[in-house]
């Protein structure tokens, strides 16, 4: 598989992490305030039921398939190379934030019931929404770091 193929699948998969992250962000966490707490724990179910499996495979993928790309950059001094590095640590910063923050709040909203909801489900409320928006906009920045590591790659001149 040629790079360009390669970074073509990785800017690809960056933007189904994203899209993850920013639908969620746009459509519904910027309202989060508004909902009732049986509201709140309805939606954060379903939502974390939807994306768990599909995410612990995504995200891993793309780490994966973005290292590569670093990997296989022949030029490890090239702004490609500076770029695709700097998208692959901004995944890594999306993943710490989901697994640190985001996960160990999802596991405790999956055990809530509208009689056992905490008293301080509005301060975790709080942080949730504050590290997804992070997350959202970090994702955001590794597509786009890693589309311009994909533009500025200069093809492989074969000698003959």
């Amino acid at each position: 598989m040629s790079l360009k193929v390669l970074q073509a699948v990785t800017v690809v998969l960056l933007a189904l992490v994203m899209g993850v992250f920013w639908g969620t962000w746009f459509t519904l966490t910027r309202s989060l305030e508004t909902f009732s707490p049986s509201e709140f724990i309805h939606i954060g179910k379903t939502i974390i039921a939807n994306v768990k499996t599909p995410m612990q495979i995504l995200m891993p993928l793309t780490l994966v398939v973005v290292a590569a790309c670093c990997w296989l950059t022949p030029d490890k001094r090239s702004a490609s190379f500076y770029f695709q590095l700097v998208a692959l640590l901004l995944a890594v910063v999306a993943l710490v934030i989901t697994v640190g923050v985001e996960v160990p709040i999802d596991n405790q909203i999956k055990t809530w019931t509208a009689e056992t909801i905490p008293n301080n489900w509005t301060t975790l409320r709080a942080r949730w929404n504050a590290f997804h928006a992070a997350r959202t906009f970090v994702s955001i920045a590794a597509v786009a770091s890693m589309t311009c590591g994909a533009l500025v790659t200069k093809p492989r001149t074969t000698s003959v």
